[in-house]
């Protein structure tokens, strides 16, 4: 049995997302070929495989994975396909009918395998196993065959730049904020992947030349105990090694005494999903934090001397141009315009199929049918000012994406106010740096 695992994006990191099945898959006996097509080309021999299966963990990877699907069932009509991951089972009637037979939601590495070992027999399976959310029992991800981890993405502090490995203690999210494509796989729950298995993991990634790892959990606090015996364990084994998190804003308060324990134990930065300073626009998301929650945050980190990293969705249907110049006010007036990548000034809501979005009237009334060829439904915004300046951000971002933040930052203030944004605070005199910023340097898309 061949089984040819293909990734085609994951953030810039090495896939963890097919180090992990190629480890379940090779135990039991399957012959394993990993294929990260975000650094290498496809070739044509990889559709002789038994199975191909795909790992779509977002919109963007879900997209570039579609020409592949059809090349290959062009070029070998009897190939068992599946693909896994998050975006599986919300594109679940798109990727059927181009000849996907399996579809895998969450924890998927056990069904993988019956569906490798057993192949077709499997195909009347595959909708019972796109809802199940077993409990495994993990084993240590193996990523022998996949791109060296100095061909990825790498940490950037001044002029400190660190090669990056990646792993996932957890998986699954306790909330259900409406946008977040975990929500309809994992509707509140999360699995905590063994402390000895995480840290096994690292190890070996440590070995291969990683000095710095990203935690990849949607939300790091989400097993707070869990969390925090694996840095203090990593720190003991490996004192020079850093680390980065993902961190709701409302856990960086609830448990506010574990961050400057996070500092200590080597975390340069915690990215946090703040999406909006508008209230409204916070309720309408189910995000679980305020306005004045984020402010504290940001406090809560500096005094921590923990570099906080926001991320937005800059444009939703409720943004009107007067909250877009709040977004741009309080990233100046919170000294954050260093910690915030350029794309996150441009991001678009994204309405997949299946989000929580659409439990919202006001949603539905907006949005156009399903687009396969995007796979979102797409909406328009009441005011044609506000599309009109998202995509004109669009454009600066796309093309400066070497220039600094702050000047971005400053060609997009200085936009927002000739399409009609109001009361902008003015570009800031810079000066020296309090701290560099750590940053890795590819940027990233949802």
């Amino acid at each position: 049995m061949h089984a040819v695992l293909i990734a085609t994006y994951e953030l810039g990191r090495q896939p963890f997302g097919l180090a992990s099945p190629a480890a379940w898959l090779r135990r039991a006996g399957v012959e394993v070929t990993c294929v990260d097509l975000s650094r290498d080309s496809f070739r044509d021999d990889l559709a002789k495989a038994d199975l191909v299966a795909f790992h779509l963990p977002m919109h963007t990877a879900t997209r570039l994975a579609i020409p592949v699907i059809k090349r290959i069932r062009a070029l070998n009509r009897d190939v068992e396909l599946c693909c896994y991951g998050l975006y599986a089972p919300l594109n679940a009637t798109w990727l059927r009918s181009l000849g996907v037979s399996h579809i895998l939601g969450g924890e998927f590495e056990a069904d993988l395998v019956e569906i490798a070992v057993h192949g077709a027999t499997m195909a009347g399976e595959s909708e019972r196993i796109a809802g199940k959310l077993p409990r495994l029992e993990f084993i240590t991800p193996e990523r022998d065959g996949l791109p060296g981890l100095e061909r990825y993405a790498t940490l950037q502090c001044g002029s400190t730049r660190k090669v990056v490995g990646y792993t996932e203690s957890s998986r699954g999210c306790k909330h259900r904020c409406r946008h977040c494509p975990i929500v309809p796989i994992y509707n509140g729950r999360f699995r905590i992947v063994q402390p000895e298995k995480v840290l096994a993991d690292i190890r070996a990634q440590v070995m291969n030349g990683a000095e710095h790892i990203t935690f990849g959990d949607p939300d790091f606090f989400n097993g707070v105990r869990h969390a925090m015996r694996i840095v203090h364990d990593l720190a003991r084994e490996f004192p020079d090694l850093t680390y980065d998190v993902t961190i709701k804003v409302e856990h960086l308060l609830r448990y506010a005494v574990e961050l400057e324990r996070l500092h200590d134990t080597g975390c340069m930065f915690i990215t946090s999903a703040v999406e909006s300073f508008d209230n409204r626009i916070l309720t309408r998301l189910a995000k679980g934090h305020s306005r004045r929650d984020i402010e504290r945050a940001v406090v809560l980190c500096r005094e921590a001397g923990v570099v906080l990293i926001p991320t937005f969705v800059a444009f939703t249907p409720w943004t009107t141009l007067g909250a877009y110049g709040e977004l741009l006010n309080e990233i100046r007036r919170l000294d954050l315009i260093d910690h915030v990548a350029p794309i996150q000034l441009a991001i678009r809501l994204l309405v997949p199929a299946g989000s929580h979005l659409l439990e919202l009237g006001e949603v539905r009334r907006i949005v156009q049918p399903f687009d396969p060829v995007r796979l979102i439904h797409p909406w328009e915004h009441a005011d044609p000012k506000v599309d009109a300046l998202a995509v004109a951000i669009g454009r600066i971002v796309g093309r400066r994406l070497t220039a600094s933040r702050r000047e971005v930052f400053a060609e997009v203030r200085d936009l927002a106010e000739a399409s009609g944004v109001r009361s902008l605070i003015p570009t800031p005199v810079w000066s020296k740096q309090r701290v560099e910023v750590p940053f890795l340097n590819e940027p990233w898309y949802c």
